[in-house]
């Protein structure tokens, strides 16, 4: 009997890699006719380089104005008050610049403008997937500065601070139109958040790898993918301004994406991260840092055979792949338990329940039950 499935192509148009991003950017607003820019940016970039102001000088009389106010994992009040401000700026086009909370921001802004959103419980109507709400006509294009991978998905997580939950806004035009990978720019990043969005890309790539729905075609990018994120993260680590390093990186990033973006499941590791990120504001990447090798020790007698491609990818074959991954998490100095991060038993039960909740657990490779067994993973990663 042969496998079967069903792949649909993103929306993403162009990928441009290793050019100068204000410039990029300015080139593709022009291409695009678009008239009225609207950035998205990081504070700490405007405050603290260049960039930005390089990126307000390049779009010219483009530019529309600015919002750079996006805490971490996008709370609902925040993309309200971007749409707000996109909407006064009469926006033709959102440019991010900065981290995955930007990238996931812009996303849920270009459903909200599409669907006239005034407040955060607007946007309960539009939870739940495209079928239910208006297609965005704003286009997006990102420039990402870390390696959460957001900017190669039509998925944007969004927090609703009432419920301490990550909810799904999801549309197949929210995908950046344009992804702009420029190397150059994430020096600025700081380190520990670099090398952290780095292992969530790894992250995508091994439970890409290892689940039960995988296909041949998400393989293929996730096993490349891992092989440059773990080479280049290492070379990033050992020299900040390695260039090519950190261009591997974004490329690795690129691939891991694969999976997920043509229809791979993700599994335990990302539901559980989505809880730690929502309810006790965990930074993405260290959720994956935390959860990932425990993830898979618990997983290994359901997919053995799937664990060892990618220890294989990581230079490492025949070695055991929750320890592959533990040894190189720990060895980029990135938090490896749940008690670094100031969780403990106590906390179990609400973990627990909300993971059930999330929608990779039912689809983990080794089946998840109920909150029993997330908590058999937490005391894995204590």
């Amino acid at each position: 009997m042969t496998t079967s499935g069903h792949i649909t192509f993103g929306k993403t148009e162009d990928v441009i890699f290793g050019k100068p991003a204000a410039e990029s950017v300015a080139a593709c607003a022009e291409r695009q006719g678009a008239k009225r820019v609207f950035l998205m940016v990081s504070s700490s970039l405007d405050r603290n380089t260049d960039e930005i102001a390089k990126l307000r000088q390049a779009l010219g009389d483009r530019y529309a104005g600015q919002f750079d106010a996006m805490p971490p994992h996008t709370p609902r009040a925040a993309v309200v008050t971007a749409t707000e401000m996109a909407r006064e700026a009469d926006a033709d086009l959102i440019v991010t610049f900065g981290g995955g909370s930007l990238t996931d921001g812009a996303k849920a802004v270009q459903i909200c403008l599409a669907n006239d959103v005034r407040s955060a419980a607007d946007i309960d109507g539009l939870v739940g997937g495209p079928a239910i709400q208006k297609p965005p006509t704003i286009r997006q294009i990102t420039v990402p500065t870390t390696l959460s991978g957001g900017e190669f998905s039509a998925l944007s997580g969004v927090t609703n601070e009432a419920t301490k939950r990550k909810e799904m806004l999801t549309h197949p035009m929210v995908v950046p139109q344009v992804a702009i990978l420029d190397p150059a720019v994430t020096v600025h990043t700081p380190e520990w958040l670099w090398l952290s969005t780095g292992i969530r890309a790894v992250d995508h790539c091994v439970e890409g790898l290892c689940s039960g729905e995988a296909h041949a075609y998400g393989d293929a990018q996730a096993c490349k993918g891992l092989e440059l994120l773990s080479r280049g993260l290492n070379r990033v680590k050992a020299d900040p301004g390695d260039l090519q390093a950190r261009l591997d990186c974004q490329m690795g990033t690129w691939l891991s994406m694969g999976p997920l973006a043509t229809g791979v499941p993700m599994g335990a590791s990302h539901g559980i991260g989505y809880v730690l990120g929502a309810v006790f504001g965990i930074p993405h990447g260290h959720t994956s840092c935390i959860m990932l090798p425990g993830v898979m020790k618990w997983n290994h007698s359901a997919n053995a055979d799937r664990q060892a491609q990618v220890s294989a990818a990581m230079g490492r074959p025949g070695d055991d792949a929750a320890s592959v991954l533990h040894d190189f998490i720990s060895g980029l100095g990135m938090p490896r338990s749940l008690t670094e991060v100031g969780l403990s038993r106590d906390n179990f039960d609400i973990i627990a329940e909300n993971a059930m909740l999330t929608p990779w657990i039912p689809r983990n490779p080794r089946p998840i039950s109920g909150p029993e067994a997330v908590k058999e993973i937490l005391e894995i990663v204590l």
